[in-house]
């Protein structure tokens, strides 16, 4: 088994039926990680722009450019800036739009990259080399904007009180370490106490998305996809947690016509839209109990996606 077999790609089967036929249609894979849906998308016959800000993923990269060479083609940027990302190698549109939201499996398996509470290593949490990391934000922020980001982030309801472990902590030590930050969530929180979830799960989610701007990076992708996709063109987003889910739904709803308001999270619009997506997936897909089984990182996931149609991009009717 290669590398990159070790990290499935999470509903695979059902992206692929929403996309449909693959035959020379220009996909672009908004979150590459370990290559799982690129590869099979080029297995279908379609060509591939890929994105991805971890240049970690070059060796993942290299072995389709070699396999595809004709057909596979990687940008070391956000997701967020396909448009300037697919401009620079001749494209000014697409037929599909894949993005599988969140931290990957490979990215949450290495310990030095300071994803992981069940693993020690440096308390970083970039996805790139660039901004803060989460131990600047634990050691330098103030008690209000650590527990505002916990529970906004991490819809974590004690964020008080863990802010305050971190910040009296951190008065007699800097937080370098992952676990060092673990187990002081966890006291906080009064341990386990066989509690199936791991009390510092929430916090390192919230962590993990204030440092990568993550629905942030979610909300700008969903506003350039509207422009990028050409007639009869897929968006297709897989989401891990409620934030994103919800970012997502909103917006998919909004934008097809079927509701009026946004989120707090999700982009507003000052009247009503021009309907320019349908809905292919009413409600989110989610994985099967087969796929649970065999991963299960797969059980908080959840599908949704759009078909364009020929309404130009952001008129307001």
């Amino acid at each position: 088994m290669t590398e990159a077999a070790a990290h499935l790609s999470v509903l695979l089967p059902e992206v692929l039926t929403v996309l449909g036929n693959l035959e020379d249609k220009l996909i672009v894979d908004g979150t590459f990680g370990a290559g799982g849906y690129s590869r099979a998308f080029l297995l279908g016959g379609a060509r591939v722009v890929a994105f991805d800000r971890d240049a970690r993923v070059r060796p993942f990269v290299e072995a389709l450019s070699q396999e595809f060479p004709d057909r596979f083609q990687w940008v070391n940027r956000c997701f967020s800036e396909m448009a300037e990302g697919l401009a620079e190698l001749g494209h000014a549109s697409c037929d599909a739009i894949v993005l599988d939201i969140g931290v990957s499996s490979m990215q949450l398996d290495e310990a030095d990259r300071g994803f992981s509470f069940m693993r020690d290593g440096p308390l970083d949490m970039r996805m790139s080399v660039d901004g803060r990391s989460a131990a600047d934000i634990v050691n330098d922020d103030d008690k209000d904007d650590i527990a505002h980001v916990i529970w906004l982030y991490g819809e974590e309801h004690k964020s008080r009180s863990i802010a305050s472990a971190i910040v009296r902590r951190r008065e007699a030590q800097p937080f370098e370490r992952t676990l060092d930050l673990a187990e002081v969530v966890e006291r906080a929180l009064g341990g386990r106490r066989g509690a199936p979830v791991h009390p510092a799960t929430r916090t390192f989610q919230a962590l993990r998305i204030a440092v990568n701007d993550e629905l942030g990076e979610l909300e700008r992708a969903l506003e350039v996809a509207e422009i990028l996709l050409r007639p009869d063109g897929v968006l297709a987003v897989v989401t891990f947690h409620s934030l994103e889910d919800r970012i997502v739904k909103n917006f998919f709803n909004d934008r097809s016509g079927k509701m009026a308001g946004g989120s707090r999270h999700a982009p507003q619009k000052l009247a009503t839209r021009t309907p320019v997506y349908t809905l292919i997936t009413p409600k989110a897909v989610q994985a099967s109990e087969a796929e649970i089984a065999g991963n299960p990182r797969s059980r908080s996931a959840k599908l949704r996606a759009v078909r364009r149609n020929r309404a130009p991009a952001g008129v307001v009717s």
